[in-house]
């Protein structure tokens, strides 16, 4: 990973700092019905108005066509005013051009403006430098504290960075930070739990870990492939049957790597997927023909649960069963849970991320219990595949040194 300064190393007192942010919230009837992304701005826009900086927000929201003002942040300023304890949020209607400029250069020492949607110009998803120019002259100093949105080349991602002296927010920091410690210099051993639906979508990421862990357990309606692959009956259970010989590859370098692949042993089957119907639990090789999987037994569990105590590290992206829906997510749960018992008794450092494993994890009520949870999504999973970040390579790049404030 590229070294990065952070906001303790940058000079900001009286000086206009760009924070580019990720406020793309849910907004219904001109309200916002959850404003999490909004509070955790919070911590990096206190530091720097403690330190006496004139804080410039901006964030992109929605995927507009042009200014529509239906994708407007002025719905924002209300909530993000909350959240830093009342404070005045000065809203800027357009991200560049005079009128930014003249909120900015109003602000004080201490105060904060809102830009609005910087996908108002195409010149933001282009990765435009002209656009990024525009940006980088109302601000002194910029901080990137979106990491959900460090997988796209985006001006005010990628150019804007390399601009102004930059640094990593207070998320930005810590999302790094956990990363890095779960893959690039982890405590041995390492395991991942990856599920999900599908073998295609997370290809990538399946290669790239028979590099990184000791232990992979693959769960979730993409296991099916792989038990397809060694000649498992997997009844009418999702299965990208087409992609048997490619999963039969991973499985060859895992063992070539010395990478335990561990596949379920036993499955919850039933008929249909919804609440209440009729499970059976059955060996992995007795699957009944008009059944689905939809969850691993307590079998399969019981061999996670002894892989995760002889681990010292976890990854973990994906569900291993249909958790959304009663009782196929038994075995998400009582692994989330086992994984928080680990982590509390300090024997496991645990870092998880993905949309779903996010509303897992809640749902066995152990969020706050992991050592870090990712709400990124994408930009998650690039990282796990091992892919370089361009918002992550660009704080890196050592840009507007020669101009530090």
């Amino acid at each position: 990973m590229p070294r990065f300064r952070t906001t303790d190393d940058l000079d900001v007192a009286g000086k206009r700092v760009l924070v580019r942010a990720d406020l793309n919230v849910p907004v219904k009837d001109g309200k916002v019905t959850d404003a999490t992304r909004i509070e955790r701005l919070v911590p990096t826009i206190e530091a720097l108005l403690q330190k006496g900086a004139k804080v410039v927000v901006m964030s992109h929201f929605g995927r507009p066509k042009g200014p529509d003002m239906s994708q407007s942040l002025r719905p924002l300023v209300e909530p993000l005013s909350k959240a830093v304890g009342g404070r005045n949020v000065y809203f800027a209607p357009d991200c560049v051009g005079p009128e930014a400029q003249r909120v900015v250069s109003a602000l004080k020492s201490g105060e904060i403006a809102l830009l609005e949607n910087l996908r108002f110009h195409k010149g933001e998803e282009a990765n435009d430098k002209a656009f990024a120019g525009e940006l980088a002259a109302l601000g002194d100093a910029y901080v990137d504290d979106a990491f959900s949105a460090a997988h796209r080349a985006h001006a005010s991602i990628e150019a804007l960075a390399r601009l102004l002296p930059a640094a990593a927010g207070k998320n930005m920091q810590a999302e790094l930070e956990a990363l890095t410690a779960a893959l690039e210099h982890p405590q041995k051993p390492v395991i991942a739990i990856v599920g999900g639906s599908k073998v295609s979508t997370k290809l990538d990421l399946l290669k790239f870990m028979t590099s990184k862990v000791d232990h992979l357990v693959i769960g979730g309606a993409m296991a099916n492939t792989f038990l397809f692959a060694q000649g498992q009956p997997v009844g009418r259970s999702l299965c990208e049957k087409d992609l048997a010989d490619t999963a039969r590859a991973i499985l060859a370098d895992a063992k070539a790597r010395g990478c335990d692949i561990i596949l379920p042993d036993d499955a919850v089957t039933a008929e249909e997927l919804k609440p209440g119907v009729v499970t059976r639990t059955v060996g992995i090789n007795a699957v009944p023909a008009t059944s689905m999987i939809l969850d691993i037994g307590p079998s399969s569990v019981a061999r996670v649960a002894t892989a995760l105590e002889a681990s010292r590290t976890l990854v973990w992206n994906g569900p291993v069963g249909a958790f959304e829906t009663k009782p196929f997510d038994r075995a998400t749960v009582a692994i989330a849970k086992q994984v928080a018992q680990l982590t509390r008794s300090g024997k496991l450092m645990s870092v998880a991320g993905g949309g779903d494993t996010v509303a897992a994890l809640a749902a066995a009520g152990v969020t706050d219990e992991l050592t870090y949870v990712s709400t990124a999504g994408g930009a998650f999973l690039e990282w796990l595949e091992g892919r370089e970040l361009p918002g992550v390579a660009a704080l890196g790049a050592g840009a507007g040194d020669e101009t530090k404030p």
